[in-house]
This record gives structure tokens, sequence and C-alpha cells, in this order.
């Protein structure tokens, strides 16, 4: 069993940045992808960004040019670097792992929220 903690959500305003962390009880070597999805109320929950063990990265179409995640292997963490934070952005941000074996697992997420 997996336990993801993230960290780094608040109030933002129109244009400004954030920065999630999520950090894993294991070795994130162990862990073939880590991503973050977000949720918005009355939506489904959909991809942010992910990136692989070997530093693959894939971001949603609507956070490209903005969003960067990264990974910090010593800490076990991944992070999630918002710039040029839009209203539409608004948000609960899970962090999600999948090992190698194909076993998910969730954090409890994080709220974001952007005022125009």
């Amino acid at each position: 069993q997996v336990q993801l903690v993230e960290s780094g959500g608040g109030l933002v305003q129109s244009g400004g940045s954030l920065s999630l962390s999520c950090t894993a009880s294991e070795s994130i070597f162990s862990i073939y992808v880590m991503g973050w999805y977000r949720q918005a109320p009355g939506k489904q929950r959909g991809l942010v960004a992910s990136i692989t063990s070997d530093g693959s990265t894939n971001y949603a179409d609507s956070v490209k040019g903005r969003f960067a995640i990264s990974r910090d292997n010593a800490k076990n963490t991944v992070y999630l670097q918002m710039n040029s934070l839009k209203p539409e952005d608004t948000a609960v941000y899970y962090c999600h792992a999948e090992l190698f074996t194909s076993a998910g697992y969730w954090g409890q997420g994080t709220r974001v929220t952007v005022s125009s």
C-alpha cells in the first residue's frame, strides 16, 4: 500500500502561481508513473500531467506551457508547478501513483482556487 500526501493548494488570483507537492510513502523508484489529476465541481476527474520513472512527461492540452511536472527521487516527491493560473484551473487536485505491478493509488486531494 502506497500512501500519497499532497500539499500546496490554496487560493490565488488569476495569473498567479502555485506549486503542489506529492510525497510517497515508499521509494518512487518502485512507481512506474506518477500523475496529477483534477476534478472541478460537476465535472469528471481528468489528467493534468504525468511523469514516468524515466522522466517522460505528458500534459493535458489545457495546461501545456503553463504547468510543469517534476520529480525528486531522493525525496520520493513529485511536484506540479502551476503558472499563469486561470479561474478554470479551479479544482481539487489529486496525486496518483501507478506501480510497475499496475496497482494504483490516490492521494486525498488538495484544493486549488483561482479567483478572477
